[in-house]
């Protein structure tokens, strides 16, 4: 199948396919719930999508790494190399990595700012030395280049039915409220990592720090203030989706039920995470269930078949406003 999304994403150089293949796999390990939902996608708009994934995946991998705890400084050279190779990529073509190649080539064809990649490794550099954000405001600076570009990244290769400018605030809503979700689903890991992505005045309204969470993940106990306190995160997480979908009508058409379908697996993490009893974050991973995922992938699929008959000659709807990949030599 991967072939085929290649043949259709008009990607012909054999290291280039190689390159995208590489992206593809990370996104089918490690990205469960996105990979299903580019399933709904395009077969020409899949490879970009899997691209920008797995450059995202490869930065986070390197300030996340908890069983290798490299020091600081090496993953701040790591950061470095990464940034050299992207540099190199989005001028010369190669950067010498299949993934760091894949996502230049990307951003090529699809015209996506180099600034959005600049502030996403600005933000995982703040992973290194930065423990927790006294504010909501101040997380939010950490927020826009670890979630809100990766959505304004994927908005030229979704497409919209209007002017990109319009959309733009949503589909950065959306990479910020997958992120809070994170955020609220990963409690306790970030805690072995040294983080806390909770807002520390917004805790501390309900008389939580992070030694009390601490005390939770290590006892595996519970407390009222921690139930508390996250309960008024997920009530506030579930608005930022809610102004996420105001902008999926302004998507391409066959783009829609992708992101939907996203939207609503996300989503249900949070409704999963208040049915297992809400400080259950502290002490575990929740997930959605694989029936669930597929259920609601089933049902975007229904609505990205419709699209597609809509759409004539079966091409994505971005391509036909003008984001289809150009023609380049043997690459097109």
């Amino acid at each position: 199948m991967s072939a085929r999304e290649l043949d259709r994403a008009r990607v012909a150089e054999p290291a280039l396919r190689a390159a995208y293949e590489e992206c593809r796999r990370l996104n089918a390990r490690h990205g469960r719930t996105y990979f299903l939902a580019t399933r709904l996608l395009s077969p020409a708009q899949r490879p970009a999508v899997h691209a920008l994934y797995g450059f995202a995946r490869w930065a986070d991998e390197i300030v996340d790494d908890l069983a290798a705890r490299p020091l600081a400084a090496e993953r701040a050279g790591a950061l470095d190399e990464l940034e050299r190779r992207l540099g190199k990529a989005l001028r010369d073509g190669r950067g010498g990595h299949p993934v760091v190649d894949a996502v230049a080539d990307t951003a090529r064809r699809y015209g996506i700012a180099h600034r959005h990649f600049t502030d996403f490794l600005a933000s995982m550099r703040m992973d290194l030395d930065v423990e927790d954000y006294p504010t909501f405001d101040a997380l939010m600076g950490y927020v826009h280049g670890s979630a809100a570009v990766i959505g304004l990244q994927c908005l030229p290769v979704l497409g919209t039915v209007g002017p990109q400018d319009e959309a733009a605030p949503h589909a950065a809503g959306l990479g910020v409220a997958f992120q809070i979700t994170n955020f609220i689903r990963d409690v306790g890991e970030d805690l072995d990592r040294g983080r806390v992505y909770l807002p520390c005045d917004q805790l501390a309204a309900h008389g939580v720090d992070r030694e009390l969470l601490g005390w939770c993940r290590r006892t595996g106990r519970s407390s009222p203030r921690v139930v508390a306190a996250l309960r008024e995160r997920i009530a506030h997480t579930r608005g930022l989706y809610r102004y996420a979908a105001l902008g999926v009508p302004m998507l391409a058409p066959q783009s829609r039920p992708c992101v939907a379908a996203a939207l609503v697996l996300y989503r249900r993490i949070l409704d999963e995470v208040e049915r297992h009893g809400t400080a259950v974050v502290l002490h575990r991973r929740v997930s959605v269930s694989r029936s669930r995922r597929v259920l609601a992938a089933a049902r975007g699929a229904g609505g990205a078949v419709a699209a597609r008959v809509r759409t004539p000659g079966g091409r994505a709807a971005g391509e036909r406003r003008g984001a289809s990949p150009p023609e380049r030599g043997t690459d097109a």
